[in-house]
């Protein structure tokens, strides 16, 4: 087993990520995005839904070859075909998973399989033994668990540990939880599965409600130690889990005492490979790798983290691949923001010089949006014919 504060990371960009309309990747793109989050240090990287086409199955298979540390694994239904097409295309992989399951809700009991809670269980059991015979390891997911009652959620885990699963995947499908309910059903988990000690609980959580990363954090909090998270939170309907949101939230909450294997630095570079990859544009409001998370406009936050960084920003943007923060000129800004920004491309102003070029700044920002290096070299040179303008 792992150590009890180390918290795996399982990559589904490839797979739930490429669920995306429009978001099509092809083989080449998939193995370069594969080796990034290999060096990134993800633990688990699922690479594709091997069954669905012959294009997902020779992804599977290609990175299968090429990645040397992290897990590969397939997704499958309960079906033994799929499973089957799954370990064929795991067979090159250093360290394969078979990621299987079905769903456990009464609305997927009743109007997705028409069939019985009992019925459901015997398919989980079958299909985690019928993986057993092809890989040690195997994943199992209990689709739509964020609406599965805790009581019968706890005897698919128990039935499908005795199966030989070594992870438990306990999605909030539709992304319907609050954080204290997913919480609490992982303790639930903990508290009643018999077993539950010797397999890895795993949390896949929805943003359908914003909830994805608040989710998986409690999710973790009370004893998972697994988040299935995408590169940018991409994903079907309204994303997954951003990885780079709950690899910082960690990061950033040392009392948590919990830790990942995730080299934080080339978080933004994997962002933005896997955005121009896809054609899917982050918001630039986007928690970590958006264009504003550590852009400051506000002259009061400008002034602030001009005299120390930590006055408004709780990361340091070098901790996730990012130079340093922007200081964004607009007519909110202030003098501080000016004499940092002119001081930045060679123009050390005195205070008297500040007020001139101040009162000039302020007549371009009331014209437009944002001021721009050449807007500051075109006010110095008004500033230049009312006083001598000393070079740093």
């Amino acid at each position: 087993m792992m150590q009890d504060n180390k918290v795996q990371i399982f990559d589904t960009t490839l797979r739930d990520g490429e669920q995306v309309p429009g978001c099509k990747l092809d083989t080449k793109q998939k193995l370069i995005i594969a080796e990034r989050l290999d060096l990134l240090g993800v633990n688990v990287i699922e690479a594709g839904f091997p069954v669905s086409s012959p294009g997902d199955f020779k992804s599977v298979s290609e990175i299968s070859k090429i990645i040397k540390n992290a897990t590969v694994c397939g997704l499958t239904r309960a079906v033994e075909n799929d499973i089957k097409v799954a370990a064929e295309a795991l067979k090159y992989a250093k360290y394969p998973r078979i990621h299987t399951g079905i769903g456990t809700s009464d609305s997927h009991i009743k109007f997705k399989f028409n069939s019985t809670r009992e019925a459901v269980i015997e398919r989980a059991i079958k299909a985690v033994s019928y993986s057993k015979i092809f890989v040690e390891d195997v994943e199992f997911y209990a689709e739509d668990a964020g609406r599965t009652d805790n009581e019968f959620l706890a005897r698919v885990c128990e039935a499908v540990i005795k199966a030989g699963a070594t992870v438990l995947n306990i999605p909030d499908t539709t992304g319907y939880c609050l954080p204290e309910e997913y919480g609490a059903k992982m303790k639930y988990l903990r508290e009643n599965v018999k077993g539950i000690e010797n397999v890895i609980l795993s949390c896949h959580c929805h943003n359908d409600l914003g909830m994805a990363t608040a989710n998986s954090i409690a999710g973790v909090i009370n004893g998972a130690r697994q988040i299935e998270c995408t590169i940018n939170g991409i994903g079907e309907r309204a994303g997954n889990t951003a990885l780079e949101e709950v690899v910082m939230v960690l990061k950033q909450h040392p009392y948590l005492n919990l830790e990942t294997s995730i080299n934080t630095k080339l978080l933004y570079d994997t962002s933005i490979l896997v955005r121009e990859s896809m054609g899917m544009p982050v918001q630039p409001n986007k928690a970590i790798v958006g264009a504003n998370a550590f852009a400051h406009s506000s002259g009061i936050h400008q002034d602030g983290v001009i005299k120390n960084r930590e006055t408004y920003e709780i990361m340091d943007p070098e901790d996730v691949g990012v130079t340093e923060s922007a200081i964004i000129l607009t007519a909110r800004s202030g003098r501080a923001a000016l004499a940092y920004r002119a001081k930045k491309i060679g123009y050390e102003l005195t205070k008297v010089q500040l007020d001139v070029a101040y009162t000039s700044f302020l007549e371009f920002a009331d014209q437009q949006k944002e001021i721009k290096d050449e807007d500051i070299h075109a006010i110095m040179k008004v500033v230049n014919k009312i006083s001598k303008i000393v070079m740093a």
